[in-house]
């Protein structure tokens, strides 16, 4: 009976957390609305080989990501939901994959069920599972391909060894393309101390021929077919997506080398407290249990290898979370004692903390002076307010009994799970939602006979919105500078320089609708022709040019 309970209980967290909230989750540019729209001109085009955003080549992933958001939409329609469906759906897959290791490591069921309760409420996997983005795919394939190895390593001599060493192979070519060599690089790092440790080298290599055939079995066919259609897919995937961007002093997104330790402890939440005992744990257990030196470099190697790279994502590290989960799991049903009450404590002054930091510092009251919430957005405030004193409420109830009541604190994001979405300040949607905006002048646009934006990530929602791919790039083509540099791209810039001239000439051929995203409430636009009709609502906005000036 207890089983079965907590059985339901855990399928209801899972539903709490990543079903109800898609329903009114809005896309986030640059990186939701990219992703939606490169699926769905795929599913437009049908051509599932060559990945196409706005209609120009882009070169920075592989395709499997994209074929996972595909079939959300294929399946879903042009949701929301449907953009979101991929990345929880891997999440989901991944959080399986925990307690499957967990009952290969342990025979333990319960032990199991708490790291699927802990995996699938840390603050880090919870926040990207539900964000559209690739790395839930690239942490499910990491998981498949640590999960198939222990597995592999566990069978005795013979044919099953061999199937497991191949699926092995497949789980890493599905990673390769999804994230591309960064899926098979981190694994091999990361089971590397537990080979150096139980002497496994001769049956890796033995076995080495068996993983490359499943990594060519999965991944060879799409690679010949892109480089048969797009030759200069692979030199601008290896050198810039990959050397460059790890390597080079001007790679995107850097950030210092412990950049990642803020983001593991806060990630961690609402499971703090356990994670320093676990990680000690398993590091004095090394030697004693294989299984903790395997979780141990798991988890540890691939942080140290983001960390040294000079371009850093909070997103980069969810695979680290999968072993996480399955070492306090541990810690907490072995070891526990006072660090359950700790963790008791550090929740509800989190939660606490965070109630004083929006009505006190963010609210229109505050000290700030450009303040996060409108004076107009009390509801809101409330809102955002009720979900984090909910966070302090359920970790105040795990202290009553912390033994007892320990694994409620995985309730603890529930509030912000049902209410994050409708206590978004209006600042924040009009800076990043520009879903809101767009069907606002939906009237505008779709009269248009051309778009143009300066926002890639704008850029992506007007395409999804208005299921047109012909927007325009204006004075800063972005992260399309690639797709741009073809010949039978040309036409799709137009520099803030040559705007004037450019408009004279195409107002001939129909309006045109220019879309901002300034970079503050007070942007001047005295750069700009006068327009025929300007609408502007926080820092986007609309200039509309009829075909009349011609």
């Amino acid at each position: 009976m207890k089983t079965r309970k907590a059985s339901i209980g855990l399928l209801l967290v899972i539903v709490l957390y990543y079903v109800f909230p898609l329903m009114s989750r809005a896309l986030w540019q640059p990186d939701e609305t990219r992703y939606a729209e490169i699926s769905r001109e795929m599913l437009v085009s049908g051509d599932w080989i060559v990945p196409h955003f706005l209609g120009l080549r882009y070169f920075e992933k592989p395709a499997i990501g994209y074929w996972i958001n595909n079939l959300g939409q294929w399946v879903f329609g042009k949701t929301n939901f449907a953009v979101h469906f991929g990345s929880t759906f891997s999440i989901i897959l991944t959080a399986l994959m925990v307690y499957w290791m967990a009952w290969r490591l342990w025979q333990d069921h319960r032990l199991g069920m708490t790291a699927v309760a802990i995996f699938s409420s840390c603050l880090l996997v919870y926040s990207i599972g539900t964000y559209a983005v690739l790395d839930p795919m690239v942490a499910l394939c990491l998981a498949a391909t640590m999960c198939s190895f222990w597995k592999a390593v566990q069978v005795p001599q013979g044919w099953r060894k061999g199937l497991w060493y191949l699926v092995v192979g497949v789980a890493c070519g599905l990673g390769f393309m999804t994230k591309g060599f960064l899926a098979l690089v981190v694994p091999l790092l990361s089971v590397m101390p537990w080979i150096i440790v139980t002497k496994r080298w001769k049956e890796v290599l033995s076995y080495g021929t068996l993983l490359l055939l499943g990594s060519l079995m999965i991944s060879l066919p799409w690679v010949i077919a892109i480089a048969c259609r797009e030759p200069d897919f692979w030199h601008y995937f290896i050198w810039v997506e990959h050397i460059r961007r790890f390597a080079e002093d001007g790679a995107q997104h850097k950030a210092v080398f412990w950049y990642y330790l803020p983001v593991l402890l806060l990630g961690s939440l609402p499971w703090l407290a356990l994670l320093p005992g676990a990680l000690l744990c398993a590091w004095r257990e090394r030697q004693a249990q294989s299984s903790a030196s395997y979780l141990l470099g798991w988890a540890v190697m691939p942080l140290l290898f983001f960390s040294l790279s000079n371009g850093k994502l909070l997103t980069y590290i969810l695979p680290c979370f999968a072993p996480l989960a399955l070492l306090m799991a541990r810690y907490a049903t072995v070891w526990g004692g006072r660090a359950l009450k700790v963790n008791g404590v550090i929740n509800v002054l989190f939660g606490l903390l965070c109630v004083v930091a929006i009505a006190g510092i963010l609210a229109p009251w505050g000290p700030v002076q450009h303040a996060l919430f409108g004076r107009d957005e009390v509801r809101k405030i409330v809102l955002a307010v009720l979900g984090f004193l909910i966070w302090a409420a359920v970790g105040g109830l795990t202290l009553w009994a912390p033994a007892a009541r320990w694994c409620w604190a995985s309730l603890c994001p529930a509030g912000i799970a049902l209410l994050f979405g409708y206590a978004i300040p209006q600042e924040v949607i009009d800076a990043k939602q520009p879903q809101a905006f767009i069907e606002m002048v939906r009237p505008q646009l779709e009269n248009s006979r051309f778009i143009l934006t300066d926002s890639v990530g704008v850029a992506a929602g007007l395409a999804w919105e208005l299921e047109r791919s012909d927007i325009l790039l204006f004075s800063c083509p972005g992260e399309l500078a690639y797709g741009l540099s073809y010949p039978d791209s040309s036409g799709r810039f137009v520099s803030k320089e040559g705007f004037s001239n450019w408009l004279h000439e195409h107002c001939k051929d129909g309006a045109v609708a220019l879309v901002l995203l300034l970079p503050d409430r007070n942007a001047q636009l005295d750069h700009l022709p006068r327009a025929d009709i300007a609408y502007r609502r926080g820092r986007l906005m609309l200039l509309a040019y009829d075909k009349s000036r011609s």
